[in-house]
């Protein structure tokens, strides 16, 4: 006999009555206004015959767990005992209101056996199991009692029922195993002592077949729920929480995910077996085994329909592909040569000889110009067709009217099937586009006329990442990115931190999967899979392998791959154009690429335009601010730049927004330096380097080849402070605090303000200097840290384009960074 089916309990397919099964979690039932609302929702149903299935009260069963622990550790218990009471007479007197006695009677009386059983435990200690369980039930046996009351109290003929006075279990490897005969048999004595219409019933709760009160572990109400409702041969089960029914996220991590209206019994399996918590697998079980319909609902929210879970699940989904599937291990035959065009029968001829020779054909593409046929066959068939079909064709391979035919290994089909692509125009184009984005190359393409199935014939080493990149292009699973982060300092630590708060949010609201799956320094590796942890994984880093971490993060089982190079190393820079040919998507904010060697930066430029990676690098200039966007966007649109303006390093906009003379320039040094605004050596911000690099980059950008050395720089670093050690150079600065006065003095003496500006005008010339500005100029009014740019162009002559706003920090910059990776995304086709 099947474990969920008896002569005793009819299957619902069988015979079925008009009682609708109803379970309540403790939060549903948390306080005496949550009994009410549920009261009212079973109340304003129009069943029939209602069984309610209920928890004990949010809190309760820990509480009484605790109870018993104490109780068995020989420690004192009486004053979570009084408090636990006094909740339970606290929510019957303001659910019930004078109506309370006889409940709270009832309720002294519960609690007087519980402190005998918490006595008697303290006697027994750690052995006394059973008792244990009594006292863990209590609290649906309270609830169930508070329920039914509540229902009462609106007009309606209710009784709780103690679950032990029916369910009967054992237990065997599986878990719990409900003894159905013999509970059937118990429900109908019960049935006819007590003809109530709503019945509210103890979850959690059984007995053994000895007649000892057990429990059915945690999650154990959701399965009573399953039980009671096919005992009591119910239409339906309605499991009633806190959410509004199944989504495709756990909420409490993805607060954005997605809600299914309709799922198969499996589906729902699946979600519970991946970790989803509105339904345990075991509650499934009788409901399968009765095509019980189950539905999710929200107590906080009784309006919404909820999630359905039945055996048919959403039928009529309106997704395009319905699925993808893979074929591995076949070869490609393809026989090619003018002299086939517009000769009839050359098809026939090849089809014939591949059956003569016994050899399947998996695919055909033919183009319309018939100089090439090309057949998709078996790996293990292949050589045998084409050795057919060259003596099939042995007198025009001879003529040169046929010039090959050729036989290509390691092939696999992927193919998108589904009726909701037929008659949808673009589903092609999204299919071909999806891979092609994932850098996968496409050998031949087959589409029936029926629109239902589009093929491709693919190398078999990328089967995998295409068969996620297209999945992921129907939106049937999320847009996939590994990610590689290099250089876990400042600006890299912020970035991480913002992935891992971020990730999951945008899993659920974009459908983007960003894994990060490698980092590394100069001297440290981390190889793994997905886990934003980051920081333990860096703890157990390895010794650091670039060869070893690119083709890490560039796994052929996943579509698509991004290295972040938050590092201000050249070497790294180097391997930025091999990264792209490779079709690795390379996002920075190391300005080494952008202003290094003009040589290597053609290189960049070359490997990003030939190929399907992109090359982002925003933060290289304004950190967070879109100002290679904007300059981008200009010229993109046909605009011509006249000359660039502005101030791009932080820590000089601070300096001297700060610097009124009131203190030594030293000093404002000094204190950036302990605010963390300069780097950990000030020269290498007073030197004007990273300035003149950042207009490299814009000039380059407008089209101008500038190098680092072609920009005039003046250094703010006094002559003789060059060399020696960070604190050497802060404790010498102060003996030059008077040259800095002087040209403060000047300055303001003409109404002028110092900034420290880069510039590049229509000539070509760069520089980058500090300059006495009037005190109108746009420059002269930053806040602090303000980065600020300023571009004069053919359109913007009279009044320039302005881009300004915050510019230094580590969380502006890892912003704009992440900023660059969503529109890598965004390209790849996630709906950001």
């Amino acid at each position: 006999m099947n474990a969920y089916q008896s002569d005793a309990l009819p299957s619902h397919a069988a015979a079925r009555d008009a009682f609708i099964a109803h379970k309540f979690g403790g939060s549903s039932v948390a306080d005496a206004s949550r009994y009410r609302h549920v009261a009212m929702i079973l109340a304003a149903r129009d069943d029939t015959a209602q069984i309610t299935v209920v928890s004990a009260m949010k809190g309760v069963t820990d509480a009484l767990v605790a109870l018993a622990d104490a109780a068995a550790r020989g420690e004192d218990w009486q004053a979570a005992f009084a408090s636990l009471h006094e909740r339970h007479r606290a929510t019957a007197r303001e659910l019930l209101g004078q109506h309370a006695d006889l409940t709270c009677a009832w309720i002294d009386a519960q609690f007087q056996e519980l402190a005998a059983i918490l006595g008697a435990i303290t006697l027994l200690g750690p052995s006394g199991e059973a008792a244990k369980d009594r006292v863990h039930g209590l609290g649906e046996v309270l609830s169930a009692r508070l329920l039914a009351d509540a229902l009462r109290g609106l007009g309606h003929d209710a009784i709780a029922l103690d679950a032990r006075e029916v369910l009967v279990v054992g237990r065997n490897e599986l878990g719990i195993a409900v003894d159905w005969d013999t509970s059937a048999a118990r429900l109908a004595q019960w049935r006819a002592e007590h003809g109530q219409t709503r019945i509210v019933v103890t979850g959690f709760i059984a007995r053994d077949a000895h007649g000892v009160a057990t429990t059915l572990g945690r999650n154990g109400s959701d399965f009573s729920g399953a039980i009671f409702a096919a005992l009591f041969r119910a239409a339906e089960l309605h499991i009633w929480t806190d959410v509004d029914g199944v989504l495709s996220a756990d909420p409490r991590v993805v607060p954005d995910a997605v809600f299914l209206p309709c799922i198969s019994y499996s589906e729902a399996c699946e979600l519970a077996y991946f970790g989803a918590k509105v339904v345990h697998p075991q509650t499934m079980a009788p409901a399968i085994a009765r095509n019980l319909p189950i539905l999710i609902r929200n107590s906080f929210n009784p309006a919404h329909p909820g999630t359905r879970i039945d055996a048919q699940g959403d039928a009529h989904s309106a997704a395009l592909a319905k699925g993808l599937s893979l074929v591995s291990d076949l070869a490609l035959l393809n026989v090619e040569g003018s002299g086939m065009i517009g000769v009839p029968g050359t098809a026939e001829r090849v089809f014939a000889t591949l059956r003569d020779a016994q050899v399947s054909v998996v695919m055909i593409s033919q183009g319309s110009s018939e100089h090439s046929i090309c057949c998709v066959v078996r790996a293990s068939q292949a050589a045998a067709g084409k050795a057919a079909l060259e003596r099939a064709f042995a007198q025009e391979l001879a003529q040169g009217q046929i010039q090959s035919v050729h036989l290509e290994a390691g092939i696999s089909v992927l193919a998108a099937v589904g009726d909701g692509m037929a008659g949808r125009p673009g589903v092609a184009a999204r299919f071909l586009a999806t891979l092609a984005r994932a850098h996968v190359n496409l050998r031949a393409i087959a589409q029936g006329a029926s629109e239902r199935n589009i093929s491709v014939a693919i190398a078999s080493a990328d089967e995998t990442k295409a068969l996620r990149a297209a999945h992921a292009g129907f939106w049937l699973s999320p847009q996939t990115i590994s990610i590689g982060v290099i250089g876990p300092g400042k600006v890299g630590a912020a970035l991480l931190d913002q992935l891992a708060e971020n990730a999951p949010r945008l899993l659920a609201e974009a459908n983007i999967d960003l894994r990060l799956r490698a980092l590394a320094s100069s001297r440290r590796m981390w190889l793994g899979e997905h886990d934003p942890d980051w920081q333990t994984n860096w703890q157990r880093a390895g010794a650091a392998d670039l060869d070893a971490f690119t083709a890490h993060v560039h796994a052929a089982h996943l579509p698509h791959a991004a290295i972040i190079d938050c590092s201000a190393n050249p070497e790294v820079a180097d391997r930025y154009a091999d990264w792209l040919a490779a079709g690795i998507h390379v996002i920075t904010p190391n300005k080494q690429a952008g202003s290094g060697p003009i040589e290597r930066y053609r290189r960049i430029r070359a490997a990003a335009k030939a190929g399907n990676a992109r090359f982002r690098y925003e933060a290289t200039v304004g950190a967070g601010l879109p100002v290679i966007q904007t300059l981008r966007d200009l010229i993109t649109t046909g605009d011509e730049v006249h000359a660039i303006e502005g101030i791009f390093s932080g820590t000089l906009a601070w300096l001297f927004n700060k610097y009124d003379s009131s203190r030594p320039f030293s000093a404002l040094v000094r204190e950036a330096h302990a605010l963390g605004y300069t780097e950990p050596d000030p020269r290498d911000d007073l030197s004007g380097t990273d300035v003149a690099r950042k207009l490299v980059i814009l000039a380059r950008e407008a089209g101008r080849e500038l190098s680092l050395a072609d920009v005039e720089v003046e250094s703010l670093i006094p002559p003789g402070l060059e060399n020696g050690s960070a604190e050497d150079f802060l404790n010498d600065l102060a003996a030059h605090d008077a040259t800095m006065q002087q040209r403060f003095d000047a300055a303001r003496a003409r109404g002028e303000v110092l900034r420290y500006v880069a510039t590049l005008d229509r000539s070509g010339r760069a520089r980058v200097a500090l300059l006495a500005l009037p005190g109108s100029h746009a420059f002269a009014h930053l806040k602090l840290t303000d980065n600020i740019v300023q571009f004069t162009t053919r359109r913007y002559s009279e009044n320039a384009m302005v881009v300004q706003g915050p510019g230094a920090g580590p969380e502006v910059t890892a912003a704009g960074v992440f900023a660059d990776l969503l529109r890598v995304a965004a390209a790849l086709g996630a709906r950001v």
